[in-house]
């Protein structure tokens, strides 16, 4: 930030237009953006330990395997309902508040779940409430990200970085929960991640600049709000591309029990099977970000979408552990067109309706999630897991082809 003194009351200067390449170390360069990465460091300890704890403390005192994987499960479903109808708030009040008081609102949440009398019934209310204020959260930070990293490069390599930090925590995240709960009971690791949302609080409130709404006086409220984002084709065709890949990509984590169960292998094939697709992600990002120009990320995004489910048609003769597992790494390593994809969708959509638009993208993108486990777990009931997983890589390269079509059509893709 140009001026460190007096971060709570400065507007920092716009960014400096970056160089063709600038790398993922350009962007910690920016002191603002070290406080927003480590707070979302702190703030998605909170929320993995938390779900892990929440789930184990909920069948500790139900042993209902139904309720405690229903726990689980809610941290999807409020999504939709937090995104479509919270949505406006994000450019109607000033995006550090709204960053500061979620933190909060979670942290107050997890606190309330510590306190031993708290029945099973309140404990799942408190879990939605925190889903309800996450796609607010992650919206505006994600908006936020665009006032302190400029709308080019920096903008897209710093939502790169989050990303692979989100995707990291699916491989570290439980297993240091895990850890914390061999030390202390699930009540006691509860009490941890209160501390995790405060210190997310405080990171963002003293390293951010302050600064104004949108658009305070003029955006539309509630679901209004909401169409007039959507009634923007080429907003809406980007929306449909960040939203149906993970729809389909999901499947195979969301049978990789059920798979290692049909072919017969051990738990640590399973582990094999669970970390492919984050770590081709994970891979795939940090290529494309530190080696692919701003242009190449931009042509390679439709290629990549569309053939993101592909290698789940390697699932058709029922393969092995190695085979599933390079398919799964194939797959996630696609995932690097998101880079361009963001970049269309920063240009694409007008600051007033920023917040918002970025909003209902990642409360898309987590309900559509939801929606895709569910469908593949109806789908194993009827048929054997690897024609599911491969069916789903016919059925969403369809899709894709149907979505990259439109965006086509939309003009989205357009420099």
């Amino acid at each position: 930030m140009p001026n460190p003194a007096s971060p709570a009351t400065a507007l920092p200067a716009p960014a400096p237009e970056p160089p063709a390449r600038p790398g993922y170390r350009a962007v910690f360069r920016v002191r603002e953006f070290r406080f927003v990465f480590v707070a979302h460091l702190f703030s998605l300890l909170g929320v993995v330990v938390s779900e892990l704890a929440l789930t184990v403390l909920v069948y500790d005192l139900t042993r209902s395997p139904l309720l405690s994987s229903l726990t689980f499960a809610l941290g999807f479903l409020p999504y939709l309902l937090g995104g479509t109808l919270l949505a406006g708030l994000t450019d109607r009040l000033p995006p550090r508040r709204i960053l500061v008081v979620c933190d909060l609102v979670c942290s107050a949440c997890v606190a309330a779940m510590v306190v031993p009398a708290t029945p099973v019934a309140v404990l799942l209310v408190l879990r939605c409430a925190i889903a309800v204020v996450s796609p607010v959260f992650n919206g505006t930070r994600m908006a936020t990200l665009a006032d302190i990293l400029g709308e080019g490069d920096l903008f897209v390599l710093g939502r790169s970085l989050l990303r692979i930090v989100s995707q990291s925590a699916l491989l570290t995240g439980f297993a240091v929960g895990g850890v914390l709960l061999t030390l202390v009971p699930p009540r006691g690791a509860l009490a941890v991640t209160t501390v995790t949302f405060l210190v997310s609080a405080l990171l963002l409130r003293l390293g951010t600049a302050r600064r104004p709404a949108r658009a305070a006086g003029s955006a539309a409220g509630g679901l209004a709000g909401t169409w007039a984002v959507l009634r923007n084709r080429r907003v809406r065709a980007l929306m449909l591309m960040f939203w149906v890949p993970p729809l389909f990509a999901v499947v195979p984590e969301a049978l990789a029990a059920p798979y290692a169960d049909e072919i017969g292998v051990s738990t640590a094939a399973l582990g094999l099977l669970m970390c492919a697709l984050p770590v081709g992600t994970i891979a795939g990002e940090l290529f494309a970000g530190s080696f692919l120009s701003t242009a190449t990320r931009s042509r390679i995004v439709l290629p990549l979408a569309v053939t993101g489910v592909l290698p789940y048609l390697l699932y058709a003769p029922e393969p092995g552990v190695a085979l599933a597992v390079a398919a799964l790494f194939l797959a996630g390593a696609t995932g690097a067109y998101t880079l361009g994809l963001d970049a269309w969708f920063v240009a694409a959509v007008p600051e007033e309706q920023r917040g918002r638009a970025m909003t209902l993208m990642t409360a898309g993108m987590m309900t559509v999630q939801g929606i895709g486990m569910a469908g593949a777990g109806i789908a194993a009931e009827f048929a054997p897991v690897h024609t599911v997983v491969a069916g789903t890589g016919v059925v969403g390269t369809l899709c894709l082809l149907a979505a990259a079509a439109e965006l086509r059509a939309s003009g989205a893709t357009e420099k």
